[in-house]
């Protein structure tokens, strides 16, 4: 990546930060685009080692004037903007739609109208397909999202492959299933499930799960997300097309929780389902990673333990930054 111009979307978050890093590593001259909003994660501490060498610029993505100068004269472009709470698109859904899908439409007409050329690849999520028809789920199983935020990011991924083909762009979609590693939103809940189930256990507290947590899912180090996102901006095979980056093994919620408890601390304790979960639980989410390792000779690298015990070091030295 050495002298490309990378703007990260939304850099200060769990996975933007996480990318920034190793952008940088690889010789990029990194861009980051934030509005530093609580309910999506973003933390000024995750790129405390970096600030010097990116340049930050504090707006958000429904300024489209702002947004568009950002986007003109880059070479590479990464969406890692989101408002990520179930919970709170249940609540409050106008907000989840300005952030989830009319922000996406503003990226996409910036592209469109200044910077035609550029690699665009926006994030996905697996929750976007709901209940599962059939297992392992690839990329063309049917959705039906259970929830506004589900529904917004399927919506979004849509409007990617619209502008990609009607338009002629050379924009891709990365769908991702269960990211956990340093840099995580560990302080509530409305964030991924198992990177909340790691800040409980570093605070020793007991990790409280719905059960008898039998659900399956796939979990996948950030180190490995990163490594997917890239190789996809990287290759013009990835244009106007899905993938999904997923971990290999698919492992129930409570083994989750139990692995974490081990490897960290704390302990896990079984409680009855609230009403209001139950209905929008989506049961087994097994996910292939299939079209992603075929396409791009990617594959995971860090098994789930082993990322455990890199995210209890990176935590361990700084953990009251990540509970505010």
């Amino acid at each position: 990546m050495k002298g490309q111009k990378v703007l990260i979307i939304g850099g200060l978050g769990f996975i933007g930060s996480n990318l920034a890093h190793r952008c940088l590593e690889l010789g990029a001259e990194v861009f980051i685009y934030d509005n530093l909003d609580p309910r999506s994660g973003g933390n000024l501490y995750n790129v405390k080692d970096i600030k010097n060498y990116c340049q930050l610029h504090y707006n958000d993505i429904l300024n489209f004037d702002h947004l568009s100068k950002e986007i003109d004269n880059k070479d590479i472009i990464f969406n890692c903007a989101a408002s990520t709470s179930h919970p709170f698109s249940m609540k409050e859904p106008w907000i989840d739609l300005d952030v989830n899908s009319r922000g996406v439409i503003n990226i996409l007409e910036a592209i469109r109208r200044f910077n035609r050329e550029v690699k665009f690849v926006h994030l996905g999520t697996s929750t976007q397909l709901g209940p599962l028809q059939y297992k392992p789920a690839d990329e063309i199983h049917p959705e039906f999202p259970t929830d506004i935020y589900s529904a917004n990011k399927m919506v979004s991924e849509k409007y990617v492959l619209i502008y990609a083909k009607a338009h002629n762009l050379n924009l891709t979609v990365v769908r991702l299933s269960n990211i956990f590693g340093p840099r995580a939103s560990i302080h509530n809940s409305d964030f991924t499930f198992n990177n909340y189930f790691i800040g409980l256990a570093l605070q020793g507290k007991p990790i409280t799960i719905y059960k008898p947590g039998s659900q399956l899912r796939n979990v996948l180090y950030v180190d490995d997300a990163v490594e997917a996102l890239i190789a996809t901006a990287l290759s013009d095979k990835t244009n106007k097309e899905t993938f999904f980056a997923a971990g290999d093994n698919h492992i129930s919620v409570a083994e989750i929780a139990e692995k974490t408890a081990g490897i960290i601390g704390g302990s896990v304790k079984y409680i009855d389902w609230p009403r209001d979960r139950k209905a929008t639980d989506i049961g087994d989410a097994v996910i292939s990673n299939k079209k992603l390792k075929e396409s791009l000779n990617w594959s995971p690298k860090i098994c789930m333990d082993d990322g455990l015990t890199r995210t209890k070091k990176y935590f361990e030295s700084c953990l009251n930054e990540y509970l505010r």
